[in-house]
């Protein structure tokens, strides 16, 4: 009698993770639709995976353990494979660090239910931070409304949604198409899901989780994962080969130019923002060969889709072509949090440019142009400028820090003179204001000492863990305020005090804009015993009592 057709068929990818291929697997046998083929597809693992597989199998039915006869290198071929035996009409996949949501596959396949001619169905993504704990949603401004789109036209946005994890495919649509993964290139899922919707006549999107996917961003180079190892300049070459992949692909179907500059849109906000982010990190010489493989790469782009970029990023991508390789390094410092350049240039028409000179030719001149952002006009308390630490020196007493602060005012916003500014840290809900003066040393650039004592500074009867950046305020003279980054040396050595029943470490941020960074732990009566009772017994009903007695009895 032949073996009865399961409804879906969720493929499991694993490659020498023996650890955490048991959890992926559960999450599957937790689904409340069981109604399931579950296939492990083994990219020839060196470690304990085949071991661990067998034994899944062998406790239920559902599990096929499928073994590549050598390793492929990427996650193409084991999902390519695994679908040359799923019988199921609608087929998931999932990587055996992640998770399926209890109701992945129920939603998705109801999806189906309702809408029977679309090709695929797809929900959110709630990404897990593997070092805090914390979660969000991946991309929620496309999934936050349940509804079936009539192709990648309607909503070219979603090419922004690129994980061929977060969705179920009918097969039949698939086999239709000839779609599979690419195998021998790395984000093969950019491709694969470019192409699935393009080819999609419908698809239908369910605001709910549906893939759990866990995120080690900090984890040591040698164990990161393909996307976490933009370090390597192998790692860019791949990412441009793909989005050459897809364009070749528009191309020959002949799609609109919107859907085009939509794709090249995608790749200057996520792809190469990512690379843009880090570049304060690099060296030369990194910096030379990045330049190098994505300067003739983004030639070919859209103007479009470099006209929807925010002003600052559109300044690092100039910057970065015309190989102003150091000044896209400064630029690239505060990202995403109005911090101005450290000066401007004007021409003889009165527009305003990023950096010391007026741009050479009509592109630099058309992307550095910064007059839209009205650095001399803009209402004092959004006012950018560009505040960064000169030095940063052991203070005099056990947990102090004494820093020399510049702050450029490439807008000539600041009168004449010494100016008011404040260092504001906030470890629990009170803050440490810590005032001190900037004086003028040129026009546009002030600078000032500061002693920052983090004895000084108020913690939580309970203690407190977690890290804090100090931010800079200026007070005009009217008493408008405007609070932005602290930009720290992105090296210097970290120190360490214990003071209040805390241990207190200040370094760079060591990612991100390199702020100045304080990481506070609590240690002693306070992290074992003190902390623990006033979080329990803060949640209770009489928790503010509690509260009282816990301060009264420290």
């Amino acid at each position: 009698m032949p073996a009865r057709t399961p409804d879906v068929t969720v493929t499991v990818i694993v490659y020498n993770d023996a650890e955490r291929l048991p959890r992926a697997v559960a999450s599957l046998q937790a689904q409340t639709h069981g109604d399931i083929e579950i296939i492990i597809s083994d990219d020839h693992s060196t470690d304990r995976t085949p071991e661990v597989a067998r034994e899944l199998a062998a406790a239920d039915h559902r599990i096929t353990y499928l073994r590549l006869p050598e390793n492929s290198g990427g996650c193409s071929a084991p999902r390519n494979r695994a679908l040359d035996i799923a019988r199921a009409p609608y087929l998931m996949f999932l990587d055996s660090d992640d998770e399926l949501p209890p109701r992945a596959v129920e939603l998705l396949l109801a999806a189906h239910g309702e809408e029977p001619a679309v090709d695929f169905a797809m929900g959110a993504v709630e990404r897990v931070r593997v070092d805090t704990g914390r979660t969000s949603t991946w991309m929620p401004q496309l999934v936050a409304e349940g509804r079936t789109v009539l192709g990648i036209e309607a909503e070219p946005g979603l090419f922004f949604e690129h994980l061929s994890t977060s969705k179920m495919y009918a097969r039949e649509f698939l086999d239709r198409h000839g779609l599979r993964f690419p195998e021998g290139i790395h984000y093969e899922d950019q491709l694969f899901s470019a192409q699935a919707y393009c080819l999609a006549k419908a698809f239908r999107i369910v605001p709910e989780p549906v893939y759990r996917w866990y995120i080690a961003p900090y984890v040591a180079e040698s164990a990161a994962s393909i996307s976490n190892q933009r370090h390597k300049l192998s790692n860019v070459r791949d990412r441009i080969h793909v989005q050459e992949l897809i364009d070749d692909f528009l191309a020959d179907g002949d799609y609109s130019e919107a859907l085009r500059e939509a794709k090249d849109y995608k790749f200057l906000k996520h792809d190469f923002r990512m690379y843009a982010g880090d570049l304060p990190y690099r060296d030369d010489e990194w910096l030379r060969g990045f330049a190098a493989l994505v300067t003739p790469y983004l030639t070919r782009l859209s103007p479009g889709a470099f006209a929807r970029l925010p002003r600052a990023e559109r300044v690092v991508v100039q910057l970065v072509r015309d190989g102003r390789l150091d000044d896209a390094r400064t630029a690239a410092r505060g990202l995403g949090h109005g911090v101005a350049p450290r000066v401007t240039s004007a021409d003889e028409g009165g527009a305003v440019y990023w950096g010391d000179r007026v741009p050479d030719s009509g592109t630099g001149r058309r992307e550095l142009d910064l007059t839209e952002l009205a650095l001399e006009a803009r209402p004092f308390p959004r006012a950018q400028f560009r505040h960064e630490i000169v030095s940063v020196e052991r203070g005099p007493g056990p947990a102090s820090v004494a820093l020399h602060v510049r702050t450029y005012d490439p807008g000539l916003r600041l009168p004449v003179g010494p100016q008011v500014a404040s260092l504001l840290i906030s470890p629990g809900r009170k803050r440490l204001t810590v005032r001190f003066r900037l004086d003028p040393v040129r026009p546009g650039v002030f600078e000032g000492r500061v002693l920052l004592d983090l004895a000084s500074a108020p913690l939580p009867a309970q203690g407190f863990d977690g890290v804090r950046h100090p931010l800079l305020q200026l007070q005009a003279p009217g008493g408008l305020r405007n609070t932005g980054l602290l930009l720290a040396p992105l090296d210097f050595p970290a120190f360490t005090a214990e003071v209040a029943h805390h241990r207190v470490t200040v370094e760079p941020e060591g990612r991100g804009s390199g702020r100045l960074q304080v990481r506070w732990e609590s240690v002693g009566l306070t992290a074992s015993v003190v902390g623990p009772v006033a979080r329990r017994v803060g949640r209770s009903p009489w928790g503010r009592k509690v509260r009282q007695a816990v301060r009264l009895v420290r």
